[in-house]
């Protein structure tokens, strides 16, 4: 407001902008101001017009001020009256009674009708809650910047530069640890870390002091690292790089990878949940055996079935047992060279169904050592009194002891057509229990058949059939045999109607020396055959065969 103090009276004003003047408290109506006149009318209304004029000659040195000061400010009071009102908030465009009451220019209204959101700047979150001179603090709204620090004093003095917004926001000053992306670049903040205050870790917060901080665990949690005990960090001589057993969720429920040194735990290594100090006894963390037998003692020494001390057992536990369990064990029993198999293994056998007496130090893999008594006690062959050889598995196998097998090809006499056919019993053969006296010859065994033989008789005429029965029989059966008649002469047998029959020439079955070849030529009788031309011809079989030794023409 421009206002120009008129006259010496304490009430005499004149107020250009609202175009009304007061007089002592009298109006006085259509005040025009022009540069060249002023003209009152109805200057003087109302009871009080003799006092106006008479105040010490105030009215004509009023006029007279008036007129001078009036002819200088007409310019400008004459370009107010051209453009209208000034607000002296500017170039806003809004009602004066959205926020202004007839009650007075202040305060304003509680609530004014303004809406923020349709400006370069909405209100959002606690800014929605401040009165408007708090940010306006000049009546010329438009004259506010929009910069946190156009409003915020900065208390970390640029250290952290000027953008607030990349750690706080509009809804507290509050910083959540989440909101600080930069944070990421050289150390995220996850699980634990992500829900402590900044000055947790930075220390000189408070001073606005956020230097570079070091990354290790250790520098920020030595104090959990010497106050842990169970088990205790510093006496075992932990390692101090935390995250090797620990995460960012929690310090406990600590996690170790066992297979890092070397040993992992599996099987009851593991489960049920394992406690460090369920191995490492007394807090010894500096175990440097791997062997089952430094933490496996006791069980070594208490197991009696079988005895591990008295059989002299090796101390080398994971050759029959694992981590599931101390038992049962397996051992493999093919590292001692001798593989079970068959029988061995099942029904599933103790250790003490062939270690009796708890003697482990058996150093013979021979069945004789173990199958004495079944040798012994067998009699269907009696193995015994036969004189069978103690090599039990020429005949067994492990299957079962009995229904043995024999590999007679594995002797000088291998069995073959009927020496296997019907199935054989060894008595077949080896009659009396004998196994051993046995000749190989057939007529060892078939004396009998050569002696009963009269088809021809073998026995009477030993020079044509000798004991060499293989001569003229083989396996398959005594009958049906064949004769190599070319080893005693060049007849054949298949001369003329004898069809390989050898009684057709032979009629003495008991005497092969006697022969007949009249039977055939000349019908026993010497007058149906005749010799014309042959000297000294006589009619007689010896004397056919003379001449006839091929069964050929005579020459």
């Amino acid at each position: 407001m421009n206002r120009s103090r008129l006259g010496t009276g304490p009430c005499v004003t004149f107020e250009v902008s609202i175009w009304i003047a007061t007089l002592c408290g009298q109006k006085i109506a259509s005040l025009v101001i022009n540069p060249h006149i002023v003209i009152f009318s109805n200057a003087v209304r109302g009871q009080r017009k003799g006092q106006v004029m008479s105040a010490s000659g105030g009215v004509l040195n009023l006029m007279t001020v008036l007129l001078l000061s009036l002819s200088g400010l007409s310019g400008s009071a004459h370009a107010q009256a051209s453009t209208g009102t000034h607000s002296p908030h500017g170039n806003l465009n809004v009602p004066c009674q959205n926020c202004h009451t007839a009650a007075g220019w202040k305060p304003i209204r509680a609530v004014p009708e303004f809406d923020h959101n349709q400006t370069r700047y909405p209100l959002r979150g606690m800014h929605q809650s401040v009165a408007c001179i708090q940010c306006h603090v000049k009546p010329v709204f438009s004259n506010v910047g929009q910069r946190c620090q156009d409003c915020h004093a900065d208390i970390h003095k640029r250290q952290l530069g000027a953008n607030c917004e990349q750690c706080h926001t509009v809804r507290g000053w509050q910083v959540s640890i989440q909101q600080i992306q930069q944070h990421n670049n050289r150390f995220p903040l996850t699980g634990a870390h992500a829900a402590v205050d900044c000055d947790s870790c930075h220390k000189g917060a408070a001073n606005s002091q956020f230097q570079t901080m070091s990354t290790q665990c250790y520098s920020c949690h030595a104090t959990d690292f010497t106050g842990t005990t169970n088990p205790n960090h510093v006496s075992a001589k932990f390692s101090t790089t935390c995250d090797s057993c620990h995460s960012t969720d929690n310090w406990l429920n600590a996690k170790f990878d066992h297979s890092s040194v070397g040993f992992p735990l599996t099987g009851g290594h593991a489960v049920p949940p394992r406690q460090c100090a369920d191995c490492h006894a007394n807090n010894n963390y500096n175990l440097t055996s791997t062997t089952c037998i430094s933490c496996h003692l006791k069980d070594f020494q208490g197991t009696t079935n079988p005895n591990h001390v008295s059989a002299n057992f090796p101390s080398t536990c994971q050759q029959c047992h694992t981590t599931v369990a101390w038992s049962p064990a397996t051992f493999d029993h093919s590292m001692v060279n001798f593989a079970l198999t068959g029988a061995h293994t099942v029904p599933p056998r103790q250790c003490t169904d062939c270690h009796v007496n708890n003697n482990y130090a058996l150093n013979s893999t021979l069945c004789y050592s173990c199958h004495q008594k079944d040798y012994s006690g067998t009699t269907n062959p009696a193995h015994a009194s036969a004189g069978f050889p103690t090599t039990c598995e020429l005949c067994h196998d492990t299957t079962v002891w009995t229904d043995s097998t024999f590999n007679h090809n594995t002797t000088t006499f291998p069995l073959t057509g009927s020496h296997t056919v019907p199935p054989r019993v060894c008595t077949d053969c080896h009659v009396n229990g004998n196994y051993t006296t046995l000749p190989i010859t057939c007529i060892g065994c078939h004396q009998t058949d050569y002696n009963n033989t009269t088809n021809p008789g073998h026995a009477a005429q030993q020079q044509f059939f000798p004991t060499t029965c293989q001569n003229c029989h083989n396996t398959t059966a005594w009958t049906g045999a064949t004769f190599n008649h070319t080893q005693y002469t060049q007849f054949p047998t298949s001369h003329g109607n004898a069809n390989n029959v050898c009684s057709t020439c032979h009629t003495n079955s008991n005497d092969y020396s006697v022969y007949q070849c009249t039977g055939c030529h000349g019908g026993n009788n010497a007058n149906n055959f005749q010799h014309d031309h042959v000297t000294g011809y006589v009619y007689n079989s010896i004397n056919c065969y003379q001449c006839h030794q091929n069964g050929q023409g005579g020459g």
